[in-house]
């Protein structure tokens, strides 16, 4: 059982990073929605399985050392894709990733509800296992990469049939899974191995000759002929220049772009770069006489093994420099937790790609571009400091201009009355292919100077920049619309695109397509161009909901075809089976809120999706594994567990902002155990309602827990995309309060339906098994 809720969980995370290599940043919780829908197919498959002939153990044992090969099936299928998936696509990847799950959900099923009377040693290993695949992710993938860590998922599978067999008196079975077993151990380590499930398409496009290639717990790093390819797509370049010997014509090169504008006006600054990357910035800092620069990058591939050691010729050694000090820690928690101030902070295409529209559904949205992040920023800026951001200039514009937005709004926090003083915006006149030019936005601590505006001229002027604002002109355009309109809310809301500021609780600053506009951006949008790319979230989200309905009915229409099954006519029982629909939607609707609430306190999506699931994994098991004690077979317990619940996640959300941001500056280790503290008391009482209300069903009508097991897992199929939704459209803490609000649903479901607490009366049975999530 340990190993097998090991391997479901490690394939489960891990699958969340391959389909950021191969797709996009948004297919990461389209990994657990497959993992709901097999584990919720394969419960209801497990009654077939029942009835089957044969020894329980052999059973289990053929289909655990089956879906060692599954795995590799379900992954070979998703490296297969050499074009971005159409509708057809995506389906092929939803239920061909799917069946590894369906294994696994079958046997956790048979194996619980076919051994009740050792409940409590099932349960807890079924417990170790699921956790332990959590804690192995990040380890697996820093050493292994992603291809590998799955051979070691099929290794798991095939170790549990070893054992299932093993406990069957299979001799011959035995062997064969552990020679199974020993082969893919063999395999992980030889290079061949990469041949069987090897990533050579992403993104649609076949992958060039790479000097270098590395994964970690959160990315994947090639290096190619001065290139640093992260994910297989965003891409940062490595400066080269001697700046003991710095001629001429390279500080020109340096000097004279956008990026370099902050150093026009303030030369020689101290200096704090987010995200610097293969170093341009920091070398654009040097070559304006800056000998004080700080280097923010969360990648420690990056700035450790390819700028630091394996490639740090390239660089001509430019972070070994002792005037350039690199940190690795994400941005925001470092300007959170430092006490030092700075003439320029600077970020420039920070998370191109990876916090497109396309990502903001994958939990990569990293709250460097928020109003919260924003204030922060600039309460780190000396009196005469800025703040430099350069992002595409698309025509309209959109990042930019909701730049200034946000900056707007963070002045006005500060107390700054005339946010339009405070503001310089350049584009570059050199505009990349369908992308558009780089527009960079300077916000000052103060109003900008008029000496300061005419440092921005000229060297806007020198570098063949257009000035697109400027506080002392009236310069046509968007900005200056905005920037000086009497209601900036007004302007907001009728712009073409979304402008509005965004906040840590809806850090969705790249999903810029109204929604008035949804439509017509489906049906007119190039496919090709820059702006499709960017927000191709717009379709890709409805479409990923549209297979999840679709899965959803598959699941619903299970137990009439496959077990014959038909809905209850028995009086109430069809009302109480909403019962299981509101607390399967309500839990992964607060699950999915708290993994995003939780990226920018833990530093990155990986951490929060990982420690997150933990915390509920283990805290929940134990509320499932406890809820016979405590709510027993009454009624009113099960009212005030409910209740219960609807009052933790209520505090969860009031305390979760204010607490997260006091402790955003706390060591990692530590961060985990607040983590942990904080969600483990309302995911202990969630595990309860589940097998209490599993319980009481098969008391009343047996029949109908087959139509539960459906139903709940139905709902967290759709859940898991609809607090997406929620997500962007009402906030994470709105999303949290709609989960607690469905527990409240399932509380008004049991008190309308008296004939579970009278039957219950009459009835004494064991209980049923619960899912693995």
């Amino acid at each position: 059982m340990a190993f097998t809720t090991l391997a479901t969980l490690l394939l489960e995370l891990t699958l969340t990073r391959i389909f950021s290599v191969v797709f996009y940043y948004h297919f990461a919780f389209l990994a657990i929605s497959i993992a709901l829908f097999g584990l919720g197919v394969g419960g209801v498959f497990s009654y077939v399985v029942a009835g089957w002939k044969g020894p329980l153990f052999r059973k289990l044992g053929h289909l655990s050392t089956l879906n060692s090969l599954f795995v590799l099936v379900a992954v070979a299928v998703v490296v297969a894709q050499k074009e971005e998936p159409g509708a057809w696509g995506l389906a092929l990847v939803y239920f061909g990733t799917s069946l590894p799950f369906f294994i696994s959900g079958t046997i956790v099923s048979l194996a619980v509800s076919e051994t009740v009377e050792r409940v409590d040693r099932v349960y807890f290993f079924d417990l170790l296992g699921a956790a332990t695949g959590c804690l192995l992710l990040v380890p697996f993938l820093n050493y292994f990469g992603g291809p590998r860590t799955v051979i070691f998922v099929a290794v798991f599978f095939a170790a549990a049939g070893a054992i299932w067999h093993s406990m069957a008196g299979s001799v011959a079975w035995r062997a064969a899974s552990v020679a199974l077993a020993l082969a893919l151990f063999a395999s992980a380590f030889f290079s061949a191995t990469d041949n069987l499930i090897a990533i050579r398409y992403a993104k649609g496009q076949k992958l060039k000759h790479e000097d270098f290639v590395q994964w970690n717990s959160f990315s994947r790093i090639a290096v190619r002929d001065y290139m640093i390819l992260i994910d297989a797509d965003a891409s940062t370049g490595i400066a080269s220049f001697d700046f003991e010997r710095l001629s001429t014509r390279d500080r020109r090169l340096l000097l004279k772009d956008g990026p370099a504008l902050p150093y026009a006006l303030r030369p020689g600054a101290r200096t704090l770069i987010i995200g610097p990357g293969g170093g341009w910035d920091v070398a654009r800092a040097l070559a304006s006489g800056s000998h004080d620069i700080t280097g923010v990058e969360i990648n420690p591939i990056i700035a450790t093994t390819v700028m630091r050691e394996r490639f740090a010729a390239l660089s001509q050694g430019i972070y070994l420099r002792p005037d350039v000090h690199i940190y690795i820690e994400d941005g925001r928690s470092f300007v959170r937790r430092s006490r030092e101030k700075y003439q320029v902070l600077q970020a420039t295409l920070v998370d191109t790609w990876a916090s497109t529209a396309a990502g903001a559904f994958a939990l990569s949205e990293n709250n460097l571009y928020t109003t919260d992040a924003l204030r922060d920023y600039l309460l780190h800026l000396t009196n005469d400091g800025m703040a430099a951001f350069t992002r595409w200039g698309l025509d309209p514009p959109r990042e930019s201009l909701r730049l200034v937005s946000l900056a707007m709004a963070a002045l006005q926090q500060l107390g700054e009355t005339e946010p339009w003083r405070h503001i310089i915006v350049g584009r570059d006149n050199s505009p990349q292919k369908s992308w558009g030019a780089l527009d960079t936005v300077l916000i000052s601590r103060k109003p900008f100077s008029p000496a300061d505006l005419d440092r921005a001229r000229a060297a806007m002027a020198a570098a063949h920049m257009q000035p697109v604002y400027l506080p002392d002109e009236r310069i046509p355009g968007q900005f200056t619309d905005l920037l000086r309109s009497p209601d900036p809310a007004a302007y907001q809301r009728h712009y073409q695109y979304d402008i509005s500021p965004v906040s840590d609780n809806r850090p969705f600053f790249f999903y810029t397509v109204q929604p008035r506009d949804v439509l017509g951006f489906l049906a007119h949008a190039s496919r090709t161009s820059a702006d499709f790319k960017i927000n191709r979230a717009v379709p890709l989200l409805y479409a990923l909901m549209a297979i999840s309905v679709l899965a959803t009915a598959i699941i619903l229409a299970l137990p009439p075809m496959v077990l014959r099954a038909r809905l209850p006519r028995q009086k109430g029982v069809r009302a109480f089976l909403l019962y299981f629909l509101a607390i399967g939607a309500g839990y992964i609707l607060i699950e999915v809120a708290l993994i995003q609430k939780f990226v920018l306190f833990l530093g990155h999506p990986t951490y929060a999706l990982t420690v997150v699931i933990f915390s509920m994994l283990v805290s929940s098991g134990l509320g499932s594994y406890f809820s016979r004690r405590i709510l027993g077979d009454d009624h009113r317990r099960l009212y005030r567990a409910l209740m219960l619940i609807a009052v933790l996640v209520a505090l969860l959300a009031a305390v979760v902002t204010p607490v997260l941001a006091a402790g955003v500056g706390l060591p990692l280790p530590l961060k985990f155990v607040i983590t942990v503290l904080l969600i483990s008391p309302a995911g202990f009482v969630m595990g309860m309602p589940f097998p209490t209300g599993l319980k009481r069903l098969e008391a009343w009508h047996k029949p109908s827990v087959r139509w539960a097991w459906s139903l709940n897992a139905a709902a967290s199929v759709l859940g898991s995309v609809g607090a997406l939704v929620c997500g962007i459209y009402l906030g994470l803490v709105e999303t949290l309060l709609a989960g607690g609000l469905l527990y409240l649903a399932a509380l008004i479901v049991v008190a309308l339906t008296p004939g579970v607490r009278h039957d219950l009366a009459l009835n004494s049975v064991p209980l049923a098994p619960a899912p693995l999530n």
